[in-house]
């Protein structure tokens, strides 16, 4: 009735199909992962907009002010003046410009940086 390559082709598709329903799974599991990220993704952007509208509503300036004329007896806050900060001369000297241009060389033991005057 059934000869042996029968028997095997019928079982080579069976292993087929298993296989295919395997990957299909797979597929579809890893569909749903991406789906509760992409939840997950939406979610924290609408806590971080909702997060920002306090911040703002929070950091008024006109809301502050009244903050500080109902506390000003415990903070004992005063406006800060310019001069309270620094002064110009007591910021350092900027040090001398290399004479190539810009760019130095520094050496410390076998180790090189090169350098330059501009800040990243």
């Amino acid at each position: 009735m059934f000869r042996t390559t029968d028997t095997v082709l019928i079982a080579v598709m069976v292993a087929a199909a298993a296989y295919t329903y395997q990957v299909k799974r797979g597929a579809e599991n890893q569909l749903d992962a991406i789906n509760r990220m992409k939840t997950q993704i939406r979610l924290e952007g609408e806590t971080i907009d909702l997060l920002k509208a306090d911040w703002a509503l929070l950091s008024r300036p006109g809301r502050l002010q009244k903050l500080v004329e109902v506390y000003q007896d415990q903070l004992q806050l005063k406006p800060v003046q310019a001069d309270q900060i620094a002064k110009l001369d007591d910021l350092p000297m900027r040090p001398p410009s290399p004479p190539d241009g810009g760019a130095a060389v520094a050496r410390n033991g076998t180790d090189a940086i090169v350098t330059s005057g501009v800040k990243p």
